[in-house]
């Protein structure tokens, strides 16, 4: 009698006799004679009693092939072995079809699927050719029925399908400390503790690189200021003990004085020990400067990955007060605005400013004039975002200003958007966490649905929660399923994650599973499109109708809702995510085009809107935006982010980015940041703003492209965007204009 079953990639789960009735029945139903309930049960019966105790997928389908062959319906053992074949066959074919277009480097969807990744060097060709043919595996044998069958359908999408098997996890947020202070192992050789900012520099960028070879996300730094600000001291204690040797004095009383600020100064007038002190200072800058700029060419420069991918990175700081900290705040800041080679924007890492009262964002506020500086960044390099501390619910209230560790009790956040903060299983931090895995919904199927079934709008609106819950639930325990196949992994699949970085891991030992300790980590359960949702089930998005905001809200409210409820039947730490949609974006959109046609707001253009944002086309005010899109912050824990686009050069204009984070700040928004116009010379990196740049003024080149975010991150040429991104690339309006000055007087 069959007990249990063997799957094709080794997991062993419980017979399920209803997997061969439903197989026997659909080839049944594809003859001329119909269904046989009576041969149906014979056969599955026979199976399950007198088949081993534990077989193999394979064994079992080879048996019902056997059976259906020595009974009367041979017409059905043919539609059952044909539709085996077919299978096998299918998935020959479109793999085949794929890797010619990989092979002849073509410019589609498939190949430029991820804007980071060069798909057209050798390097990145393996990497699609692996992505695109450990796909159809994990459909086939590493997702349920019910999984699989939403995913073929449109339903749903699993982010990082491809890294399913490797049991990866998606992204943490580094406790840098660890790495600096103890050093690690990585390959070979071992790195030892940093004594100076330069190897702290690079540590950090080793950290971020080896472990990105671990995972299949992101890689961020949640305290870069407090984790590197004990090195700009060492350094400044070399810089005396350097003048002790060469002056022949002692300069040990200066090692621990407290300094207000590191800023180079000239030595004309300085005598003694303060001539010393400024000279140290100075040579400390002017080293701390160079590291922050190695620190930013590495990030750019490292591939980590095939395809010529530098790590997805990100680092957050601001509220470090302290003097060494502020002057690595400071020298990062001004070798982000300086630029990197040619004076081209840095794209990685993504920079995030952590914005919080009483430490940065008050005129009277120690690190005021630092926020100001970044904003005059931003203004020019896109870099930092601004995540907002001051939010309700990024507040701890275990976090104190005179706390050295504060930056524990601070939400940071990395990548495009994701958020890591509650926690079920251990402490409300940031730190040593991050997402575990991701998937994607898409509700505005759903809507389409309700809309073509139900001409009522009530009966429709009820019809489309009834779905959505439905596929909740499909979604959460999809996750659950992954969940359970990644726990599964060993300690030292993950030499440097599972050792020195995830929360707990420090406790595992090589052949330990990693069981024990992922669970500090996030489900996300995302979503795409609740504009065309909206559309599809009132007639209006939410940007232009305040009924349709209220259902938008109501939706991801019940969203929210029902996490929590996965939350505790799961023991999990799911979340709700406002997908960054990339490839993404116009995937679901095709195939529902191709099934429903071209339907006005809902599928006549090539994306579908990124999560809870107000459509890219839909021209409205930065304040009607924001009002909009602030309310779904506080719902979406797992990440959001909020974007205003601004017309021509925001160079010599900080003002409109501080007056887009005074808008975050008063209607409670978590995350944000500004696009503005910035071109760039594809021959020798010259970067302006002007509107229309048609040829480069340093070297006459027409090679001209746009820097711009695809996501939350930013591409160094949109030749590598899929062809729903450059859709919705092409329909982005502008909400300021770049004229404009404070859009709030008051904080």
């Amino acid at each position: 009698m069959i007990q249990t079953v063997v799957k094709r990639d080794g997991r062993i789960v419980g017979f399920n006799e209803q997997k061969i009735m439903a197989a026997i029945r659909k080839a049944m139903i594809h003859t001329d004679k119909g269904e046989d309930e009576r041969l149906l049960y014979q056969i599955t019966d026979h199976i399950a009693q007198r088949g081993e105790s534990q077989m193999t997928v394979e064994q079992i389908q080879d048996a019902v092939e056997m059976e259906l062959m020595k009974s009367s319906r041979k017409d059905v053992a043919q539609k059952y072995i044909a539709y085996r074949h077919q299978r096998s066959v299918a998935r020959k074919a479109k793999t085949r079809d794929v890797f010619l277009d990989i092979v002849n480097i073509k410019n589609n969807d498939v190949t430029r699927e991820n804007a980071n990744m060069n798909a057209d060097t050798p390097a990145g060709m393996m990497m699609k050719f692996a992505s695109e043919t450990t796909k159809p595996f994990v459909d086939d044998y590493l997702l349920s029925e019910e999984a699989r069958e939403a995913v073929e359908h449109n339903y749903l999408h699993i982010h990082d399908k491809d890294y399913y098997p490797t049991k990866s996890l998606t992204c943490v947020q580094h406790p840098l400390d660890n790495i600096l202070t103890c050093g690690f192992i990585a390959g070979h050789g071992a790195s030892r503790p940093a004594k100076r900012i330069e190897t702290a520099s690079v540590l950090a960028c080793i950290s971020m690189e080896c472990c990105q070879n671990e995972m299949h996300g992101g890689q961020a730094i949640p305290a870069f200021d407090f984790y590197l600000a004990p090195y700009v001291r060492l350094t400044y204690i070399e810089e005396l003990k350097a003048l002790e040797d060469l002056n022949g004095e002692s300069y040990k009383d200066l090692y621990d004085e407290p300094l207000m600020d590191y800023l180079k100064k000239p030595l004309d007038g300085l005598t003694g020990k303060a001539r010393a002190q400024q000279h140290a200072i100075n040579k400390t800058v002017g080293r701390v400067h160079q590291a922050m700029e190695a620190f930013i060419h590495n990030m750019n420069t490292i591939h980590s990955r095939g395809g010529n991918q530098v790590v997805f990175s990100s680092i957050n700081y601001g509220t470090d007060t302290s003097a060494e900290g502020r002057c690595i705040m400071r020298e990062i800041l001004l070798s982000t605005y300086e630029g990197v080679g040619g004076g081209e924007t840095a794209i990685f890492p993504i920079q995030i400013w952590k914005k919080k009262r009483g430490v940065n964002y008050l005129p009277e506020d120690r690190n005021f004039d630092l926020y100001q500086l970044a904003c005059k960044v931003t203004a020019r390099r896109f870099f930092p975002n601004f995540l907002n501390l001051d939010a309700s619910f990024n507040q701890d209230p275990d976090w104190r200003a005179d706390d050295p560790k504060r930056y524990v009790h601070e939400v940071a956040t990395m990548g495009c958007r994701t958020r890591v903060f509650e926690n079920r299983f251990g402490p409300r931090t940031s730190i040593g966490r991050g997402n575990i895995s991701f998937s994607t919904i898409n509700i505005v199927k759903l809507a389409i649905e309700c809309m073509l079934e139900e001409p009522d709008q009530q009966k429709r609106i009820d019809m489309f929660f009834a779905k959505l819950d439905n596929l909740l639930e499909i979604t959460a325990k999809q996750l659950d399923d992954r969940f359970q196949f990644q726990k599964t992994a060993f300690a030292k699949q993950f030499p440097l994650l599972m050792k020195s970085l995830w929360i707990g891991a420090d406790q595992l030992k090589p052949n330990d599973t990693i069981e024990s300790v992922i669970n500090q980590g996030t489900l996300g359960i995302g979503f795409i499109g609740l504009a065309e949702c909206l559309v599809a089930l009132t007639g209006k998005h939410h940007g232009e109708s305040e009924e349709s905001q209220e259902l938008g809200l109501r939706i991801v409210k019940y969203m929210r809702q029902r996490v929590n409820d996965f939350c505790e039947h799961y023991h999990h730490n799911y979340s709700v995510l406002a997908t960054p949609a990339e490839g993404l974006a116009g995937k679901f959109t095709k195939k529902d085009r191709q099934k429903f046609g071209s339907l006005p707001g809902i599928t006549d253009r090539d994306y579908y809107t990124n999560s809870n944002h107000v459509p890219v086309y839909y021209k409205c005010s930065a304040r009607h935006k924001a009002e909009i899109e602030a309310p779904y912050h506080e719902i979406t824990r797992g990440g959001h982010i909020f974007y205003v686009e601004i017309d021509g050069d925001a160079t010599h204009n900080p003002q409109v980015i501080m007056s887009v984070v005074d808008m975050m700040d008063q209607l409670n928004m978590g995350y944000g940041s500004v696009n503005h116009n910035r071109n760039r010379c594809m021959d020798c990196g010259y970067e302006n703003a002007d509107d229309h740049l048609e040829r480069c003024p340093k070297c006459g080149s027409t090679n001209i492209d746009k820097l711009q975010r695809i996501t939350g991150y930013l591409v160094g040429t949109t030749d590598r965007w899929n062809s729903g991104k450059l859709a919705e690339l092409n329909d982005r309006v502008t909400h300021i204009d770049h004229g404009a000055q404070d859009l709030f007087s008051e904080k």
